[in-house]
């Protein structure tokens, strides 16, 4: 306990660089470098409707400071089937599902956002933490019941089977859980990071109360998960898949919650933990791909922190973990396993796309940032990699994003001079309540999927999944592989352009 209490109060003395670092409740140095010369962006303009993006995607009652007005309140029943109050969260797409799974990870990645690099978002601040407390909210009504986990609200093919505005929906909104008897480890893992994330610093002074509370959840949550394990998948593929089932399984939700649990608390139990199971949940794997399925990549870098900048010296290790999966997307080095597309776009996969892009740009600031706090660098095959260097890798592709492409299209909506106009997301591409109070039934909405007319109400800062492996983008409403916005393409995004933004002098 003594160190345990001497590595916290080393990361709370450390001086501040943030011109706001107290408000975003963080509890480590920043560190952002100022970039000299003309910005290819506006990044404090794309930050600001990243956030505002998340108003978009609401369910529930709708708040009287609620900016984007052409939503109304929806899904003010949800799980009244079962007598459980699941009004709130997050539609995560272009449909009206409530899936805890993507859902519990993109407020993870929203709040890490906030907690790495809150403090340089000024005015936006509260933003992105109303958009943190909006999900959070809903996490600790799925989660109050003990050894129980609410992970789905709505039948997916019943709701697929219709394109109609989530104000109208009249879909079956079927509850779906995790419990002893059918368990979800990873989705349970998953929505104790989000707990304890939102917990750890990005409440933790302006609302020390709800902090307590959020973290108090995060505990119990991961103690049933590590307890009860197994894939959630496997008993609810009925349901949750092909959508998102739990491909990698539950190993990295584990750690991943561990390491959450570990910052947030700085329990020694947290510690030992990752000590004496980092290997088996699969800490030295090589699997590269960091998402809303497989969170070994972004596990590492947080670990990595613990040892890089409130030198914890047991975790040394996972500076190599991390050096290898950064190493893995560093052009030019022996190490190189990332493709990229002739335009210069990281790809990964054709579906979504641009959710790994933003997801990886984060890391990548991120571990520069430690790197940049430590003095330390990046070896890559023998190639010494600095912070600069995983800096200039992120910007290039958060400029992809925003416009400097072949295409010279922004893939924020809302953002620049060409965006999409025709995004695969029901709500957007309907007329609002305001415009049309009639109710559009099920399958009338259908007309309007295959229009190609532009969506009547802008959904500012949705970010789709973007192009194809040749750079080309149809922008048809029906191509959701691409044209489909997600809050977890958006939330590690925030990040990423808060930095950005600070480095350029726009914030």
């Amino acid at each position: 306990m003594a160190l345990l209490r001497c590595i916290f109060l080393l990361a709370v003395l450390l001086p501040h660089q943030y011109h706001n670092a107290a408000a975003a409740d963080d509890d480590d140095v920043a560190s952002a470098s100022v970039n000299h010369g003309p910005a290819p962006h506006d990044y404090r303009d794309a930050l600001t409707k990243s956030i505002l993006f998340f108003e978009g995607q609401r369910s529930g009652k709708l708040p009287p400071s609620q900016r984007v007005t052409w939503r109304r309140d929806s899904g003010l029943s949800d799980g009244s089937s079962i007598k459980v109050d699941l009004v709130g969260g997050y539609y995560d797409a272009g449909d009206n599902m409530k899936f805890g799974f993507p859902l519990a990870f993109s407020m993870t990645m929203l709040a890490w956002s906030v907690v790495e690099f809150g403090g340089l978002m000024k005015g936006e601040l509260q933003h992105a933490r109303d958009a943190v407390r909006w999900g959070s909210d809903y996490l600790l009504k799925a989660t109050s019941h003990p050894d129980t986990v609410y992970v789905q609200v709505g039948d997916a093919n019943r709701d697929h089977a219709c394109w109609e505005r989530p104000e109208d929906m009249d879909t079956p909104r079927t509850v779906y859980k995790v419990d002893p008897s059918t368990p979800g480890t990873d989705v349970a893992a998953e929505t104790a990071a989000a707990l304890a994330a939102a917990a750890a610093l990005v409440f933790r002074k302006s609302d020390p109360a709800y902090a307590s509370r959020l973290v108090a959840r995060a505990k119990r949550v991961f103690e049933f998960a590590d307890k009860h394990r197994g894939t959630y998948s496997t008993r609810l593929s009925p349901y949750v898949c092909p959508y998102y089932c739990s491909y990698s399984g539950y190993q990295d939700e584990l750690l991943w919650g561990a390491a959450w649990l570990h910052r947030a608390t700085k329990n020694p139990t947290y510690l030992s933990y990752i000590q004496m199971n980092g290997q088996v949940l699969g800490a030295d794997e090589q699997d590269n791909t960091f998402g809303w399925d497989n969170k070994h990549a972004g596990a590492r870098i947080l670990i990595a922190k613990a040892f890089l900048v409130q030198k914890v010296a047991a975790l040394h290790e996972y500076k190599g973990h991390a050096d290898s999966f950064i190493c893995s997307m560093v052009p030019g080095t022996p190490t190189d396993q990332t493709e990229y597309t002739r335009g210069g776009l990281l790809f990964k996969l054709s579906d979504s796309n641009m959710q790994y892009v933003t997801s990886s740009s984060f890391l990548l600031l991120t571990y520069a940032k430690y790197l940049a706090f430590s003095k330390q660098t990046v070896s890559c095959g023998g190639a010494a990699v600095t912070p600069q260097r995983l800096r200039a890798i992120a910007r290039r592709q958060v400029d992809y994003l925003l416009g400097s492409n072949p295409m010279g299209m922004s893939y924020m909506v809302g953002y620049g001079a060409k965006y999409p106009r025709r995004i695969h997301h029901r709500a957007s591409s309907l007329p609002s309540v305001a415009a049309h109070p009639a109710r559009i039934g099920c399958s009338q909405g259908f007309t309007a999927l295959y229009s190609g007319v532009a969506n009547p109400n802008l959904l500012v800062g949705a970010v789709v999944g973007g192009p194809n492996q040749q750079d080309q983008f149809p922008d048809e409403r029906s191509d959701h592989e691409h044209s489909e916005p997600a809050t977890y393409i958006n939330a590690p995004l925030v990040g990423a352009l808060a930095y950005l933004a600070h480095s350029y002098g726009q914030l």
